[in-house]
C-alpha cells in the first residue's frame, strides 16, 4: 500500500514537472541577442537574404496587452523577436514617460493632457487595451522601458513632445546606445543626434530618391540608419530601395495605417508577404504576432 502511495506521489511529481517545462518553454521570450552598437548596427544592416526584421507598432496591440506598455513589449518576444516603436511623452514635472496620445482619455482611466500631469499622478492610473477594457498595467517611464529592454529588444522613439537633447541625454546617461535608436523626420535631426553621440542608429524617413542625398550632404554614416520609405508598396519606390540596398540599408514599410486595417486575416497575411517581396525587409505593425505567424510557419 505504501509502494502504491508513493508511486502516485512520484507520477504527480512527473506531470507537474512536465507542465511546469511546458509553461516555460511557452513563456520564452525571443531575444534579438544584441549586445553592443556594433551588433546594433550590423543587425540593421541590409545584405541580400538576411532575414526580414518585425518591428511592434507601439509595442503592439492586442487585447489584454495595452499600447506602449511593457506587458505588450514581452507578450510580443513570446512570440518572435522584434523591436519595437514606442512613444516618449513628457509629464508635468519634466519625466518621459510612454504614451501616444497627447491627452490620456483614449488609453486609460485618466482625463485630460499627459503634460498637466506630474509622474506620481500618472502612475495611479491604469491602462486600457484596444478594445477600451480598464487592465492593471500602468503608464511606463521611459527609463523603465529602456532599462527592461536591455539584452531583450530594441526600442525605437518616436517624435511627440520630448525635445532631442532630452532623448539624446536619457539615451547617454543610461548608456543605451546599443538597444535604443531614434525616429528622425530630416537630415538635419539626424545630424543633432549624430553629433551628440556618433553610435546613435536612426529610423531615418526618407521617402524620396533626394532625402537619400540630403543624409549624405548632412554626412550621416549609412550604418547608423534604418530608412522608413512610407506605409503603401509602391511601384515608384524601386529605385529608392535599389539605392539605399546598395548602401547597406534597409528598408522599412509601416503596416499600421494600411495593410494592418484590412479585415480578413488572409487578407492582412497576403499583405505582409508582398510587403517583404517588395524590396523592404523591415515590417512595422500595430500586429507584430500576426506578422510572423505570416511569414513564419513556426510561430505558434
Amino acid at each position: 500500500m505504501a509502494h502504491s502511495s508513493y508511486h502516485l506521489h512520484f507520477l504527480r511529481f512527473c506531470l507537474f514537472f512536465l507542465i511546469t517545462l511546458s509553461v516555460n518553454a511557452q513563456q520564452k521570450i525571443h531575444s534579438l541577442n544584441i549586445k553592443n552598437n556594433q551588433d546594433l548596427k550590423e543587425r540593421f544592416r541590409y545584405t541580400a537574404g538576411n532575414p526580414p526584421l518585425i518591428s511592434g507598432h507601439r509595442g503592439g496591440i492586442v487585447p489584454g496587452y495595452p499600447e506602449n506598455s511593457i506587458a505588450a513589449l514581452e507578450h510580443t518576444l513570446y512570440y518572435t523577436p522584434a523591436f519595437f516603436e514606442v512613444d516618449p511623452r513628457l509629464t508635468k514635472d519634466s519625466v518621459i514617460v510612454l504614451m501616444h496620445d497627447a491627452t490620456l482619455d483614449r488609453t486609460t482611466n485618466g482625463t485630460g493632457r499627459v503634460s498637466d500631469h506630474t509622474l506620481a499622478e500618472l502612475k495611479r492610473l491604469r491602462l486600457k487595451d484596444i478594445n477600451g477594457t480598464l487592465t492593471d498595467y500602468t503608464i511606463p517611464t521611459l527609463e523603465e522601458a529602456i532599462i527592461w529592454s536591455k539584452g531583450k529588444t530594441v526600442l525605437n522613439l518616436d517624435k511627440k513632445d520630448v525635445s532631442l537633447q532630452m532623448k539624446a541625454d536619457i539615451i547617454r546617461g543610461l548608456k543605451a546606445d546599443d538597444h535604443v535608436m531614434l525616429t528622425v523626420h530630416s537630415a538635419k535631426e539626424a545630424q543633432f543626434f549624430h553629433k551628440a553621440n556618433s553610435k546613435l542608429m536612426f529610423s531615418a524617413f526618407i521617402l524620396t530618391v533626394e532625402a537619400v542625398r540630403e543624409y549624405e550632404e548632412a554626412g550621416i554614416p549609412w550604418s547608423n540608419i534604418m530608412a522608413y520609405i512610407g506605409p503603401k508598396v509602391k511601384a515608384e519606390n524601386k529605385e529608392l530601395i535599389e539605392m539605399l540596398h546598395a548602401r547597406g540599408v534597409r528598408c522599412m514599410i509601416s503596416a499600421a495605417s494600411t495593410y494592418d486595417k484590412l479585415v480578413s486575416r488572409d487578407e492582412r497575411y497576403a499583405a505582409y508577404k508582398e510587403i517583404l517581396q517588395s524590396g523592404a525587409s523591415v515590417l512595422e505593425s500595430d500586429l507584430p504576432i500576426d506578422v510572423a505567424k505570416a511569414i513564419n510557419k513556426s510561430v505558434p
